[in-house]
């Protein structure tokens, strides 16, 4: 019996932003998702705009299993991960052990075809795309609570902002100018009535 989809099934449990009241709760799997979605477009305004090379296919399978390991471990609140570099390496060590076990759980014959997108070359330009876009992520989840009325997250809209306008990558500066605008839009905004 082959374990590793079933793993990867189990995302929609891992509840993201467990330490901050949320209007609408958001999953690893969601949150994956939007991840991808939003790496191919950094790709896509990367190469398409600025005559850039990222490997696209690379950078949003990286983006679709970046948070593969949290199956295991659980989403670590980012104010805890990051307290002190002894707790972060540490936590870095022990998402490399989950991501091990549930790579093990595939056939010997698909590790190949997947396992290197499980470990991501953190050196790439593919993976700084994947960063980027998993706090352009947060950024949005951010956008939409605030929207909401929820000032639980305005603190982190700013640092978020902060964090990824410091990456000072084009593709991202990019996404601000010409689509992060629409995100404030209604419905029939979007739709022009």
């Amino acid at each position: 019996m082959e374990k590793f989809y079933a793993y990867m099934d189990r995302m929609k449990f891992i509840k993201r932003w467990q330490l901050m009241r949320s209007v609408r709760e958001e999953n690893i799997m969601e949150h994956s998702h939007s991840v991808a979605v939003l790496t191919h477009a950094l790709c896509a305004i990367e190469n398409g705009i600025f005559g850039g090379s990222v490997d696209s296919a690379k950078a949003v399978f990286y983006a679709l299993y970046h948070e593969v390991s949290e199956v295991m471990t659980g989403d670590l609140p980012t104010p805890v991960k990051y307290f002190n570099d002894s707790i972060h390496g540490e936590y870095e060590k022990l998402e490399l052990l989950a991501v091990d076990k549930i790579a093990g759980t595939l056939p010997e014959e698909m590790r190949g075809e997947i396992y290197p997108y499980l470990q991501a070359d953190k050196k790439s330009a593919e993976y700084r795309l994947v960063k980027a876009a998993d706090k352009l992520s947060a950024y949005i989840k951010c956008l939409e609570e605030l929207r909401s009325g929820n000032n639980e997250f305005v603190h982190a809209e700013k640092t978020i902002c902060a964090a990824l306008r410091e990456m000072h990558l084009r593709s991202v500066d990019y996404f601000f100018e010409h689509f992060v605008p629409a995100f404030s839009l209604t419905l029939d905004e979007l739709e022009g009535l």
